[in-house]
């Protein structure tokens, strides 16, 4: 039977400044779309399989380009509801360079996915057949409603027999309404099989400490097997924690590598050094959607970890949210081909 691979959360109208320009140093901003779960998916569609995003878009102009967008990149949109009121989400980014960081403002309230309700949403129709669902700590940042959507989507996940999986991507600048983010996000990850995370996540997310700077350009790799056994213990339902190792030396360039605490054992990967960063948004979906595709494919971990990895390093590469890396392309670099050359 092939995989199906369900995801739900906001996809946003993405405004970037031109290359590195400051925000309006020249009146032009780039429109494309993006967001955590929707990147996800377009990565699994253009893996080959089939990937279903469920979301709520405002019928209008911008709604309707969104979706034709995922159309577009082969995602099934069947339960995304359209509504007559609300708006598209947005977010503004200016990327950085050097020393300079990039910079990332949001303007999502009152969204179409942000006023949506449990009760919008056949997320049992849309888990018939499901093979692993996808949600990330993004969606129920933006309200208690989100909250209580991602909720329920992830028990009726659990309930048809789906691997479940949470990114717990912890995002400051969203937890506003009212709950901590340990408040909301523990409960969700109760029901979990799959954690990915960077140790900050686990940290802002779950409120399990790690006693590293993650600042200083250089990880110390040995805390993450504590930290991750830490996730496990608190939550036995957890069967495998993959967490990424971004070394950021500067904005153009990182160390790129990640662990897995699975459920064979602990395992590192392999590291890469991305120089020349063309657009690092995305990147940490790009992961998530590689772990998916890698732990739904293949019985070694250690290459399921490396496929996810080589995937995310290849995004890098791409402007805009979306890994638009093929298969093929990632288990050549899995193979050691980096040398860039031309294919022809």
């Amino acid at each position: 039977m092939a995989n199906k691979y369900v995801t739900f959360g906001e996809i946003m109208l993405r405004l970037k400044s031109p290359e590195h320009e400051r925000f309006f140093q020249s009146p032009l901003l780039e429109a494309t779309f993006g967001g955590g779960e929707a990147n996800v998916a377009v990565s699994l569609a253009t893996f080959g399989e089939k990937a279903v995003f469920i979301t709520s878009l405002p019928q209008n102009a911008i709604g309707e380009a969104a979706l034709a967008e995922l159309r577009k990149h082969n995602v099934d949109t069947s339960f995304i509801n359209m509504t007559k009121d609300g708006r598209i989400g947005i977010y503004y980014l200016e990327t950085g360079a050097n020393q300079r960081p990039s910079l990332v403002v949001y303007d999502r309230d009152g969204s179409s996915v942000a006023t949506s309700k449990p009760s919008d949403y056949d997320f049992a129709a849309a888990m018939d057949k499901a093979t692993w669902f996808h949600v990330t700590g993004i969606t129920p940042a933006v309200s208690q409603s989100c909250a209580d959507c991602a909720l329920k989507a992830m028990k009726a996940a659990k309930k048809a027999g789906a691997t479940v999986s949470i990114d717990l991507n912890y995002r400051k600048k969203l937890w506003k309404y009212g709950k901590s983010a340990p408040e909301v996000m523990r409960e969700l990850t109760k029901y979990a099989d799959v954690v990915i995370a960077n140790e900050e996540d686990i940290q802002k997310c779950l409120g399990i400490e790690l006693d590293q700077d993650v600042t200083s350009g250089s990880l110390d790799k040995n805390a993450y097997k504590t930290l991750t056994d830490k996730v496990k213990k608190q939550f036995p339902n957890v069967k495998q924690v993959a967490v990424t190792l971004r070394e950021s030396k500067s904005a153009d360039h990182n160390g790129w590598s990640a662990a897995l605490n699975g459920k064979t054992g602990f395992y590192f990967s392999r590291h890469y050094e991305i120089t020349d960063i063309i657009d690092r948004v995305g990147g940490g979906d790009s992961f998530s959607a590689g772990i998916i595709y890698g732990l739904s494919n293949y019985d070694d971990e250690q290459y399921a970890l490396n496929f996810a990895v080589a995937a995310s390093a290849l995004k890098h590469t791409i402007p805009g949210d979306f890994n638009l890396t093929r298969k093929s392309e990632v288990e050549a670099l899995c193979k050691g081909d980096g040398s860039g050359r031309v294919q022809r």
